[in-house]
């Protein structure tokens, strides 16, 4: 069975700002996406930019970080999402310096864990829009410590695109998930699609982003999503992934007979100015000749 076509949304987009988001490589991503598929699966799905660019009818999406998690399924809501607009509507009224490092440290707090989960989803998103440069980043304790961004008017209250959000998770079979991408894929089968966008191994020693969970993603991860990208292809389904077109990278995939593309991307969201523009990167995949004109 083939995907049903929702109506195309053309208000879906990120509700938020991501490290690693693929809005600039959306161009590349298009040229080789299959032409059918069941499920559509994505595992690290970070801010949805493929996602939301694909708008499939049947979904499963995942990430190890809860408190993302957690805003899918607020603005999935029927309640949450109203709710949300309004607590993100309050930040926006008193937003300040001072009021930014008030509601970053409310996580250095016994009693943040009282929080509701509409509470914690509108404070990841006002972070989101105000820290510096969009980046989700946690300590050792698990503390959000990216700082100010010092933005003169920041877009707090999107809620044309939340609400665009809400109405695709609603209108298609959509199922949000927080778990590791082994166990999310365990229910992948034949004629589904996964797109796969992993933490990215690091083109320096220096340059690993390691603050987006508590556990980070390791060269041995790396590996376990390179045998689990073998065991999708077995079971017949169709994988695309995205990463860095370090040596590693393409070793790994490369001693398995996958098909890999390097194509460049743009990256905005880096603390070294100079470090930001185009750089390397590959789409591996286990099909061929799905590539559009």
């Amino acid at each position: 069975m083939t995907r049903t076509k929702l109506e195309r949304n053309v208000l879906l987009q990120p509700y938020l700002k991501w490290a690693g988001g693929k809005r600039q490589l959306l161009p590349e991503i298009r040229k080789y996406l299959p032409k059918k598929y069941n499920t559509y699966y994505e595992p690290f799905v970070g801010a949805g930019a493929v996602l939301f660019d694909l708008q499939p009818s049947r979904l499963v999406i995942n990430d190890v970080n809860i408190e993302l998690i957690n805003t899918y399924k607020i603005i999935k809501s029927k309640d949450g999402v109203e709710a949300l607009i309004n607590l993100l509507k309050e930040h926006n009224s008193q937003h300040s310096k001072e009021y930014f490092y008030m509601i970053r440290d409310e996580d250095r707090k016994d009693d943040y864990k009282n929080k509701s989960d509409v509470e914690k989803a509108a404070r990841l998103i006002y972070l989101n829009k105000t820290c510096f440069n969009g980046l989700f980043r946690v300590n050792s304790q698990g503390q959000f410590n990216v700082p100010f961004g010092n933005y003169k008017n920041p877009k707090i209250v999107n809620d044309i695109v939340i609400k665009a959000v809400h109405k695709y998770l609603n209108s298609a079979d959509s199922f949000i998930t927080n778990q590791d991408f082994e166990e999310v894929l365990k229910t992948a089968k034949k004629g589904d699609f996964i797109y796969l966008d992993p933490p990215y191994d690091p083109v320096s020693d220096t340059s690993s982003f390691t603050g987006y969970s508590l556990n980070g993603f390791s060269k041995e991860d790396q590996l376990r999503l390179r045998d689990m990208c073998v065991e999708l292809d077995k079971r017949g389904c169709k994988f695309l992934l995205s990463n860095s077109a370090t040596p590693f990278i393409k070793d790994i995939y490369n001693e398995k007979g996958f098909n890999i593309k390097t194509v460049s991307a743009k990256r905005n969201i880096n603390s070294v100015a100079s470090k930001r523009g185009k750089i390397d990167e590959v789409l591996v995949m286990n099909y061929v000749n799905e590539e559009k004109p």
